[in-house]
C-alpha cells in the first residue's frame, strides 16, 4: 500500500494534467487555474480555439472525442509520450438536455450517457491503471447538483448520467486508495456558462432566493475547488462529492 503524504500547499509544480472538455466554460477556468499553480496542462476538446490557447501560455491542446474509447486511449498515450507522465486527470466534458421524461427519445438518452457517463468511463479505463502503476494520481470529475436533488433546469437523462458519475467515482476512490490514487467529484450548482444558458429561461441567469449566497456560480468558483482536489492540499480526501453551489444544497 502506498503511504499518502500529509496534506500540503496547493502547488502543482512539475505535474502534468489533462483536462477533458478543456475549452468549455468551466474547462478553460480549470486549465488556467492549474497552470497558475505550476502544472503543465493539456486541454482536450472537440474544437480548438487558437486565440484562447495563445492567450493562455502553458496550456497545450489535443482534439478529442470523449465518447470514443480508441481516440481517448490514443490521446492519453500521446500526452504521456510528450510529457513523460500523467499526474492529474480532470473530467469536464459534458452535455445537457432538459426534455421531460415522457417526451424523451432514445437518441437523447444515448447522447447524454455517451458524453456525460462514457466520457468519464473512457478516460478512466486508460488513465486509472496507469496511475495505479505509477503509484498515485489525482482524478476529479464534474458531477452535478442535479444528481443530488433530481435536477435544476436539466432533464432526467442528464440527472441519470451524472448520478452514475457520482457512483463510479466512489468506486475508483475505494479501489485506488491503496495505490495512492485519489478520486473525487465536484457537484456544481448553476454556473453561468454557454452550456447552462441553453437550458435556462433566464438569459443571462440572475440570482434569486434559491441561492443563499446571492448569485449564480462563475467558472472560476468551480475551478478553484477542482484545483484544491487536484493538489496536495487535499491529500486526505478521496471519494467525496464536493458541493459548490452557493448554498442551494446544504448537505
Amino acid at each position: 500500500m502506498v503511504m499518502i503524504p500529509i496534506s500540503a500547499e496547493a502547488r502543482l509544480d512539475g505535474q502534468v494534467a489533462m483536462v477533458t472538455g478543456g475549452l468549455g466554460g468551466i474547462g478553460r477556468a480549470v486549465c488556467a487555474a492549474l497552470v497558475r499553480a505550476g502544472a503543465r496542462v493539456v486541454a482536450t476538446d472537440l474544437q480548438e480555439d487558437p486565440a484562447w490557447l495563445a492567450a493562455t501560455p502553458g496550456v497545450g491542446f489535443r482534439r478529442h472525442d470523449v465518447t470514443s474509447r480508441g481516440e481517448t486511449e490514443a490521446v492519453i498515450d500521446a500526452v504521456v509520450a510528450e510529457h513523460g507522465r500523467l499526474d492529474i486527470l480532470v473530467l469536464c466534458a459534458g452535455a445537457i438536455a432538459r426534455t421531460p421524461l415522457g417526451e424523451s427519445e432514445d437518441a437523447e438518452w444515448q447522447a447524454m450517457l455517451d458524453v456525460n457517463l462514457m466520457g468519464v468511463v473512457n478516460p478512466l479505463r486508460k488513465a486509472y491503471p496507469m496511475m495505479v502503476q505509477a503509484g498515485g494520481g489525482k482524478i476529479v470529475a464534474l458531477g452535478s447538483i442535479a444528481a443530488k436533488i433530481g435536477g435544476v433546469a436539466s432533464g432526467p437523462a442528464y440527472v441519470a448520467a451524472k448520478s452514475a458519475v457520482h457512483g463510479l467515482m466512489k468506486w475508483v476512490a475505494k479501489s485506488g486508495a491503496q495505490h495512492g490514487v485519489h478520486a473525487n467529484t465536484i457537484a456544481p450548482g448553476p454556473v453561468e456558462t454557454p452550456m447552462w444558458q441553453t437550458v435556462t429561461d433566464r438569459a443571462p441567469p440572475s440570482a434569486n432566493g434559491s441561492v443563499p449566497l446571492g448569485r449564480f456560480g462563475q467558472p472560476e468558483d468551480i475551478a478553484q475547488a477542482i484545483l484544491f482536489l487536484c493538489s496536495p492540499a487535499s491529500n486526505w480526501i478521496t471519494g467525496t462529492v464536493l458541493d459548490v453551489n452557493g448554498g442551494m444544497l446544504m448537505d
